[in-house]
């Protein structure tokens, strides 16, 4: 019996270990000796892109149900120590109970953290890097209307204007609405998006750049561009200009790294904490591991490298799982090639804008932008449940959103 052990229960682990079964059982008899194991700390597939809506604590799927139908062993604990000289991984239970486990092939999807803020008065922030994160922000904007009035009272300060930093900014005033309009203090929300850079999503490319100008002026979101935070108290943030801005909310999106199990697996990393892969991802000068997701830098157009994003996780777990099952099998591999890299960002009411390439040229803005928008976090980021034969099916579709190659171990 071959032991293929994944952690991580996001969208790379989830579709590695998917994508190992449906590789598996595509082998036939040779397939029937190889299980499946997945290792998480929660018992949730977290769909992370929609955390900066409203109610994230909706924003998930049980894993039991898209892991139990295909015959994937689940395991709810916190993975301690990886050792890949004697293929052992160590984790602790949510009960305090030591786990350890033998494995053959290791898949490492365990995804990336936020970067923590180098400024005093962090435990003042806020994210959406997190379930319980976005939730812990939710229930405080609810109870904002309960709070003693003060001139920060429905002021959202958002640290950071990239993609996570842009569409918080952008949703804020929205969810602001509904929460303190009822109460009639419309007039005193403001929202401010603070960041070092001197433009808006310095790394979204120059293309975009006006039409995000310009949905951030009209939903009136204030800018202070080129400046840093200083501290944050409970009630203000002082920037590094010296400005004081009155504020119940800061909420920090400082960009992420990878999980730092990345360490423990020998090899070169970048700067992001990712993990070097071959074209097969896997792990370089470690053979029996593969990584996928937020923890590996694999090469996708040319020169260019795979994004922390959910765009590229669900590929790279479909290829790894898939691959990871040729190796055992002495079959052939795939090569990682993913989708051509688009993004669409959210922009608030009305507003959204996706491009194209690693340019960034634009494709679609305003309602047709969105409406991509709402399929993708509404639609075709969601797994199928319950049901073997179509999860199955869609882990073997290596292209988001479409069926343009589908793989058979060979």
């Amino acid at each position: 019996m071959t032991h293929i052990l994944v952690i991580g229960g996001g969208f790379a682990g989830v579709w590695s270990a998917a994508g190992a079964i449906r590789a598996a059982r595509a082998a036939g008899p040779e397939g029937d000796a190889i299980r499946v194991t997945l290792i998480s700390a929660g018992d949730d597939l977290v769909l992370r892109p929609r955390l900066y809506e409203a109610d994230p604590g909706a924003m998930r799927v049980p894993l039991d149900q898209v892991l139990g139908p295909i015959g994937v062993r689940r395991l709810a604990g916190a993975v301690t120590a990886i050792d890949t000289d004697t293929r052992v991984v160590r984790a602790v239970t949510r009960f305090g109970e030591d786990l350890e486990l033998g494995y053959d092939k290791l898949v490492l999807a365990a995804g990336s953290r936020l970067v923590r803020a180098p400024f005093a008065g962090a435990e003042h922030l806020f994210d959406v890097d997190t379930l319980p994160a976005a939730t812990a922000l939710d229930h405080h904007l609810r109870r904002l209307p309960e709070r003693e009035p003060f001139a920060g009272r429905s002021t959202v300060v958002v640290v950071g204007a990239g993609f996570t930093g842009l569409e918080v900014a952008t949703a804020m005033g929205e969810r602001l609405r509904a929460i303190v309009g009822p109460h009639g203090g419309n007039d005193e929300i403001r929202v401010v998006l603070v960041d070092r850079a001197d433009v808006l999503g310095p790394e979204l490319g120059a293309g975009p750049r006006p039409y995000i100008e310009a949905a951030v002026d009209a939903l009136d979101v204030e800018l202070r561009l080129g400046r840093t935070v200083e501290s944050v108290s409970p009630e203000q943030v002082i920037l590094s200009d010296g400005e004081v801005i009155p504020t119940a909310t800061v909420v920090w999106t400082g960009g992420t790294v990878a999980s730092p199990l990345t360490a423990q697996i020998p090899g070169e990393r970048d700067r992001l904490g990712r993990l070097a892969v071959d074209d097969h991802l896997r792990v370089k000068d470690v053979p029996h591991v593969y990584a996928a997701g937020d923890t590996a830098a694999a090469r996708t157009e040319g020169d260019r490298f795979s994004m922390q994003s959910c765009q590229h996780a669900q590929p790279m777990g479909k290829f790894a799982g898939h691959n990871v099952v040729a190796d055992v099998l002495g079959r052939d591999p795939l090569p990682f090639e993913p989708d051509p890299y688009t993004t669409c960002l959210d922009l608030g009411p009305g507003h959204a804008v996706e491009t194209r390439g690693w340019d960034r040229t634009i494709e679609l803005t305003g309602e047709e932008a969105k409406t991509r928008k709402r399929n993708i976090n509404a639609r075709w980021i969601y797994p199928s449940v319950d049901d073997a034969q179509a999860i199955l099916a869609h882990a073997g579709r290596f292209a988001n959103g479409a069926n343009k190659q589908t793989a058979e171990v060979r």
